[in-house]
């Protein structure tokens, strides 16, 4: 088995009365993205790359701890399993079939390429505030014993009224240290600004910052791989999300599925997910006015009925794929 050298720790007591604290890794399992502290800043294909939040045009990707240091990679993962909300779940990436993708969908056959015989899990339902994706979800993970896990949460959580970044990300950080604390390799990305996209969530600005910059944090003390989309302007492509304005495409999902195969250490990934996509047709005022009547009214309406209803997206949902199977690479 690989042994950390020099100091392998992630210390952190997440959310009041939590009773999980990760003082170090008991095991660190084949597939694992190991940070060695003290070495030398990460580097992949000749390239420095930013273990952390990334900068602009810099693809932010932590290591273990996500701070500074090197990573070693032995790749022997054999079971996946994802939690989370719709995000996770594929919305909106259709699969032909009536269901959807997703994300998670594509980095699983990312892994599987690379290592045949993957099995993967996705328990993630659409609707789930965090604090029912720990309760719901959690337990089922951690008794399917991932050797490989995504933890994302948090964007449903936001959208309400009220909106606690501590106790939400608090949570996260209690779910990745418990899978963490099995022997898994967790991995969790940020948001991106959603005013692009959405140019009426302008009053959520702050709540998305407040959550990246606590997850990272928590990601951190647990371990957690981060993905920082949240730092790079092209995840805020309106080009990459649906209809909705809520989820992402097919594309975007796609480009996700790829920066998580990049931060996990797969051969074969680099750091083009980050780029820009080309300048697009400008549209003209009329057009942008006429979008937003569009919107309100095919989804931003619709969704507030649901709500003030007390209805979810994810009532009568069950999870897609509730029991690891093999993924076809």
């Amino acid at each position: 088995s690989l042994r950390p050298i020099g100091a392998l720790r992630a210390s952190g007591r997440f959310g009041a009365g939590s009773g999980i604290r990760v003082e170090s890794w008991p095991k660190i399992r084949p597939g694992s993205l190991i940070q060695l502290s003290g070495g030398p800043p990460l580097q992949r294909a000749g390239r420095s790359g930013r273990a952390g939040p990334g900068g602009p045009g810099r693809a932010g990707r932590a290591g273990a701890g996500g701070r500074g240091g090197y990573c070693c990679r032995v790749t022997a993962w054999r079971r996946y399993v994802a939690i989370g909300d719709s995000t996770s779940e594929g919305l909106d990436d259709p699969d032909g079939r009536g269901g959807y993708r997703g994300w998670a969908d594509r980095f699983a056959q990312h892994v599987a390429a690379a290592r045949p015989g993957l099995e993967y899990a996705n328990l993630a339902v659409r609707g789930k505030l965090t604090a029912e994706i720990q309760a719901e979800q959690l337990p089922v993970a951690l008794g399917l014993r991932p050797d490989l896990a995504t933890v994302v949460a948090g964007v449903n959580d936001m959208l309400r009224p009220r909106f606690d970044a501590d106790d939400v990300t608090g949570r996260i950080g209690e779910m990745q240290a418990a899978l963490i604390a099995t022997g898994a390799t967790v991995l969790t990305f940020t948001m991106p600004d959603p005013v692009r996209v959405m140019p009426m969530a302008r009053p959520l600005r702050g709540r998305f910052a407040a959550y990246n910059e606590k997850l990272r944090q928590v990601s951190a003390q647990t371990g957690a791989i981060l993905l920082d989309l949240g730092a790079h302007e092209v995840a805020g492509d309106p080009r990459l999300w649906s209809l909705d304005r809520l989820h992402a495409n097919s594309a975007g999902h796609e480009r996700i599925g790829y920066a998580l195969a990049w931060a996990a250490g797969l051969a074969g990934f680099d750091d083009t997910w980050s780029a820009s996509l080309p300048p697009g047709p400008v549209r003209t005022r009329r057009q942008r006015a006429a979008a937003e009547v569009a919107w309100i009214r095919g989804h931003l309406l619709p969704w507030v009925v649901r709500h003030a209803r007390g209805q979810s997206s994810g009532d009568g949902i069950t999870a897609k794929r509730p029991l690891p199977s093999p993924v076809e690479a």
